[in-house]
């Protein structure tokens, strides 16, 4: 079950270009975290199917990109393999 931290969190991703600011600056404001804590807490977050339920629109997004970025690492880490993924 998600709790009130955890629904903040994916409320903040859902929202948080609305601000002004950095997003890194406002994580930090908001929720006391470091930038990199925050994308740890996210992630373990993303992965609850509690996180899909509460608003499947915006984890499913969230996984995407995180998906796209793992392949481009992979890409230009091991070029020769891009093909295969």
């Amino acid at each position: 079950m998600l709790d009130e931290r955890d629904r903040a969190i994916l409320d903040f991703e859902r929202e948080w270009w609305e601000r002004p600011g950095a997003k890194e600056d406002a994580i930090r404001q908001t929720f006391g975290l470091s930038p990199a804590r925050y994308y740890q807490v996210l992630g373990t977050i993303m992965a609850s199917a509690d996180a899909l339920a509460y608003d499947p629109e915006l984890v499913n997004r969230l996984q995407r990109v995180r998906q796209e970025r793992h392949r481009s690492r992979q890409r230009r880490v091991n070029p020769e393999s891009s093909g295969k993924n």
